[in-house]
């Protein structure tokens, strides 16, 4: 996204067994009702899909780590102030966000990247449903994967002639991510966890292997129906060989 994103980022001093700690948040509940608040926040005017496959695509996700079934947060603990206030987001290895993504202006009042949670009982500064660029710059992460599993991640950030990468990408950079995980379009669920979860199983099977590598061997996976030890990915569907299934995520990352 920037020069200044190429960072010397420093070794990873997490012992083996921390490597994976996973935390992952998505499935919003969008039924719950929010009122304005006394901040003067923007009330949460919009309606989204509900999104169940964004549970099985995390559960999946926790399963392949070895991770806990509470370090998945869904439904109404998806929320803003759940992941600005998670005290496991810190030294989690692998941070997975998955949601609707919304560009600048895509909502009413939103003029940067953000991604939607579970609406607040009352709107506030701290949550008014929406995650945006800026506040995820503001997290405090050291996660060798984070992983946003959603439409539009890899967006621009809505200034006039903006760059592609410069919105969410960047703060999540900032944030002190070490790699992840992002989308340059609209994408489906079903491949979208397919790939996501091959990933991160593909590179905990094989330490050695890249980031890029492993990306690329998930995709190879969704795009031709065979995993990389030949056994079949399961659910396949021959229309995931288009590249609308699985070329829109890409890793953005210094190294490794």
């Amino acid at each position: 996204p920037s020069v200044a994103s190429l960072r010397t980022t420093p070794p990873d001093r997490r012992p083996p067994s921390a490597r994976w700690s996973f935390v992952g948040f998505g499935d919003p509940d969008f039924g719950a009702a929010t009122s304005k608040g006394s901040s003067g926040a923007p009330a949460y005017r919009a309606s989204f899909e509900p999104l169940p496959g964004s549970a099985v695509e995390l559960r999946a996700m926790a399963r392949t780590l070895g991770s806990p079934p509470g370090h998945v947060r869904l439904g109404d603990q998806a929320t803003e102030t759940a992941i600005k206030t998670a005290p496991d987001l810190p030294g989690a290895g692998v941070v997975a966000i998955a949601t609707h993504g919304l560009l600048s202006n895509e909502l009413e009042g939103l003029n940067e990247p953000a991604l939607v949670l579970t609406p607040p009982g009352q709107v506030t500064a701290q949550d008014d449903g929406v995650l945006t660029a800026s506040e995820a710059a503001a997290l405090d992460l050291s996660a060798e994967w984070v992983i946003l599993s959603a439409c539009n991640t890899a967006g621009a950030d809505g200034k006039p002639g903006a760059d592609a990468l410069s919105g969410l990408a960047r703060a999540f950079l900032y944030a002190g991510a070490r790699a992840l995980l992002v989308s340059h379009w609209r994408v489906f669920d079903d491949a979208t966890a397919a790939l996501t979860v091959e990933t991160l199983a593909i590179q905990k099977a094989d330490p050695k292997l890249t980031k890029a590598r492993a990306v690329q061997a998930a995709e190879r996976a969704v795009r031709t129906g065979r995993r990389r030890d030949g056994t079949p990915m399961p659910g396949w569907r021959p229309e995931w060989a288009h590249p609308a299934y699985w070329a829109p995520f890409v890793l953005i990352s210094a190294g490794g």
